[in-house]
């Protein structure tokens, strides 16, 4: 059982990794890679997350409640973005570095989320895990393109290695923590309002910024129905 979450551990750290090389390699098509990427986050929240949810409240939690902690996600992540995007950033040694430092945060507690969802259920932490790995290619590919835009190639690698190691170190903490296994269908009503703020609100605009043309936004509704599709067969 602990193998299958430092499985995913190590398949985010991957993926993440696997997004900045795109970055790298791949900087005139970043527009379209983060537009699939906005489409299956939502997806995940959309089509599976709050799903889920509802479906594993068995009467312990009102609909309105679960929909609430939702809320919650989202709201809590909008508020840390704009209290991050406020911070002073008078001293050149470390704007370059605070970007990237928050998306390792990210990413540390994405792992947190695999650890904690699959020890109270192993088809949620599937789920969370596969949430986790479509959002960390993005962090991968986000974590280059902050570094590129403030610092270097060579600072970019090297928070791009930190931002890889991050959910793995977050999926040993995850599993080290015992949660009740009531609360997992407000985590995942979290995680869901999470994921809807990250792919609405940061992907979605970041990939029309770098490439309007439409066929960025059919990548994204392409991204959202290919986790339709998924969910639809996984249940």
């Amino acid at each position: 059982m602990t193998f299958i979450p430092l499985a995913f551990g190590l398949a985010a750290m991957v993926a993440t990794l696997a997004g900045g090389l795109l970055a790298l390699r791949l900087q005139h098509r970043i527009g379209l890679v983060l537009g699939v990427t906005a489409g299956i986050v939502l997806g995940v929240a959309l089509f599976d997350l709050i799903p889920e949810a509802l479906g594993l409240a068995e009467g312990r939690w009102p609909v309105r409640g679960l929909m609430l902690f939702s809320a919650a996600g989202l709201g809590g992540y909008m508020l840390l973005d704009r209290l991050l995007a406020g911070i002073p950033r008078a001293a050149e040694s470390w704007r370059g570095h605070l970007g990237p430092a928050m998306l390792c945060l990210h990413s540390l507690m994405d792992g947190l989320g695999i650890g904690l969802a699959f020890q109270i259920d192993t088809a949620a932490g599937w789920m969370i895990a596969l949430a986790v790995l479509t959002h960390d290619v993005a962090d991968g590919v986000n974590t280059v393109s902050l570094s590129l835009a403030a610092r270097s190639e060579a600072a970019a690698r090297r928070w791009l290695l930190v931002n890889g190691l991050a959910p793995m170190l977050g999926v040993v903490l995850g599993l080290a923590i015992a949660i009740p296994s009531g609360m997992l269908a407000p985590l995942m009503a979290l995680f869901a309002g999470a994921f809807l703020y990250i792919g609405a609100c940061e992907l979605v605009p970041r990939s029309r910024a770098l490439d309007p043309r439409l066929w960025t936004s059919m990548a994204t509704l392409a991204g959202m129905a290919l986790m339709l599709g998924v969910t639809h067969f996984a249940h």
